[in-house]
């Protein structure tokens, strides 16, 4: 969590996940005793369009977090259901931010059959990128996660495509885009399963990161076939755990053609990349400095939910089930 006040960063903390576990209150504790604060950006998960804390319903709360009805006495995952009840009961001047499938700029036939063409947290560093690449030129955003790998391409300053952790690379904890068959014999699954098969599942050392080199190449390479980027631009968690192997992922892109540039910090900040792209837009909302941030990436006009564009025969099913807040005999 970070804040700013002028454009500087005031106070920023990092609150780990068997924290929020243990006590979902943590963030709303934090910022009360920081604050007040004119706007703020809670995490979001799969994200709303732009609906102010007050506004959101028991059935947004669940589209953010998406776990199915079956297994919301678990708490959900990593404790963020309970989280982001606690930032919207708390009162406090609280927007939830949409995810890259929200987003007007992106195309209907690059949403269908997709949820996660990007979260919350990956459209943020989109935004810490776009405030250094603030041109016109296609650019390719690439978020290393503590678990997923995600990939979200800009041009004309908006964003336009995205592939998020289950859609797409091989990431530190999850395997990236999943082969149906394998959902098939796996089944049933739970939410826990999309943090599995990645790097720390593999049990070869060298064959892991060969498995996210090249992963993470044939990525940007289909993406690039389309867009003709040469800037990329890259963040994460994992550059702090393991900057070896994006490095080493990194070094898969051609020199000679690719631009790469470091999507990150804001001046004094430590905290993830995700939260300071996220203060960006709120800074940006509240007709700061960054405000062009939120005209460029179409943020007012974001809209729909993320399992709009399911064409499955059972897609009805899955939205009744968000729609009730249970499964239908």
């Amino acid at each position: 969590m970070l804040a700013l006040e002028d454009g500087r960063v005031v106070a920023q903390v990092r609150i780990e996940p068997d924290e929020l576990r243990a006590d979902p209150t943590i963030p709303v504790q934090w910022l009360r005793a920081e604050g007040p604060f004119d706007l703020i950006a809670g995490p979001s998960g799969y994200g709303l369009p732009l609906v102010h804390a007050a506004d959101c319903t028991d059935t947004q709360l669940d589209l953010m977090s998406l776990v199915r009805p079956d297994e919301r006495g678990a708490g959900g995952v990593g404790g963020f259901s309970a989280m982001a009840r606690a930032l919207r009961d708390s009162g406090l001047p609280v927007v939830f931010l949409p995810g890259v499938i929200h987003l007007p700029t992106v195309p209907v036939h690059r949403k269908l059959n997709k949820v996660d063409l990007g979260t919350t947290d990956k459209l943020c560093v989109a935004a810490l990128a776009l405030a250094q690449h603030n041109r016109d030129e296609p650019a390719l955003v690439v978020e290393f996660g503590s678990a997923f790998t995600a990939l979200v391409v800009l041009k004309d300053k908006q964003i336009v495509d995205g592939l998020g952790g289950t859609c797409g690379a091989l990431g530190a904890r999850s395997g990236g885009s999943w082969d149906g068959e394998t959902a098939y014999l796996l089944s049933p699954l739970q939410k826990i399963d999309l943090f599995h098969g990645g790097v720390a599942n593999i049990p070869d050392r060298e064959t892991a990161r060969a498995a996210f080199r090249e992963s993470f190449t044939k990525a940007v390479s289909g993406l690039l076939n389309i867009y003709g980027f040469q800037d990329v631009y890259y963040g994460g968690s994992l550059l702090r755990s393991d900057s070896d192997l994006v490095q080493q992922a990194l070094g898969e892109l051609p020199s000679s053609f690719y631009r790469l540039h470091y999507a990150g910090d804001l001046p004094g900040a430590w905290v993830k990349y995700a939260a300071q792209g996220a203060t960006l837009i709120a800074e940006g909302l509240c007709g700061g400095t960054f405000a062009p941030l939120i005209e460029w990436l179409k943020l007012r006009e974001a809209s729909g939910t993320v399992l709009d564009w399911l064409t499955h025969p059972r897609a009805a099913e899955v939205r009744k089930w968000f729609a009730l807040g249970e499964r239908p005999e």
